[in-house]
């Protein structure tokens, strides 16, 4: 089976050792995982990245099979797909944790909410979605990825940048630090916790959401991920301040808790790219943005 060079790297780089053995063992995972559960047409889908997705039939059923490096993110995914069961969210069929397999509703026609032209419609399915999945607490809380330890990460900033602040504008950054505890003093819920454009599809049963990171955090946080996408460099606070607008009318929240949820997000989101050694230009230059929205 061809796979393409960026997907390799991809998972060379981010596991290692593990992600050397994943690769190796690859093609006798899916031909497992065709065996156990009576997959065939086996096709990986164009955009891979950090797990191996394919498109599969079992039986006359359209599937999508979803192999990765065991890890916790993905543990935490197949525990919210789980706990979602279908509500909002695509269906988990089949799952194995311990060896990293997921068998999954394929959803139909499969468009992305980034496909759609009118952002002001695509923020209100968005809204949709965030109130029909509801605001629960589910139990076994320690299954799910804590917000709060993404949070914590900020406190490395200082020290990387020899006790600055780097490409952050000083008083941005102190905005995020100082409202983070207001931030975290909400109830903590379930969230998907990489909500946007690119992981919400159509579906016959409506828009539903796919890859659920499984976070427990206040609901705010799910803001966020979405108030950056689409990833491209022609948002502008015009858009910034509707989409706020919009969340703030259909959720009910106060538009001061959006724009701070906003902001931190898009600080945190430049700080993985920091790390990463990824570009993270864009997501300084949306945090400022934000920071001016009233």
């Amino acid at each position: 089976m061809h796979l393409p060079a960026s997907f390799i790297s991809t998972i060379r780089s981010t596991f290692k050792e593990d992600g050397e053995k994943f690769l190796a063992v690859l093609p006798d995972l899916i031909a497992e995982t065709s065996h156990r559960w009576e997959l065939t047409d086996v096709q990986p889908v164009s955009n891979l990245s950090y797990n191996f997705v394919a498109f599969a039939k079992c039986g006359r059923e359209d599937v999508v099979l979803k192999l990765g490096v065991p890890n916790r993110e993905l543990t935490s995914e197949i525990a919210a797909l789980k706990f979602f069961d279908g509500n909002g969210a695509c269906q988990l069929l089949e799952s194995d944790a311990e060896r990293g397999f997921l068998l999954l509703e394929r959803l139909k026609p499969g468009e992305m909410l980034a496909e759609l032209e009118d952002d002001d419609e695509r923020t209100n399915i968005a809204a949709d979605l965030i109130l029909r999945r509801g605001g629960v607490t589910p139990p076994l809380q320690d299954t799910f990825i804590q917000l709060s330890d993404w949070f914590d990460g900020l406190k490395k900033i200082r020290p990387h940048f020899n006790g600055g602040t780097g490409p952050f504008p000083k008083k941005l950054l102190e905005q995020v630090e100082s409202s983070l505890p207001e931030l975290f003093a909400d109830v903590p819920q379930l969230l998907h916790g990489d909500f946007h454009h690119f992981n919400i599809l159509s579906s016959e049963r409506g828009w539903l959401v796919i890859d659920p990171k499984g976070v427990i955090g206040p609901a705010g946080y799910e803001v966020g991920p979405f108030m950056l996408n689409p990833w491209n460099s022609s948002m502008d606070g015009t858009q910034f301040e509707r989409r706020v607008s919009i969340f703030a009318e259909r959720l009910g929240w106060e538009r001061e808790s959006i724009v701070k949820w906003s902001l931190a997000h898009a600080v945190l989101s430049a700080w993985w790219n920091i790390q990463d050694g990824m570009d993270y230009t864009h997501a300084v230059r949306c945090a400022e943005m934000v920071s001016e929205i009233k």
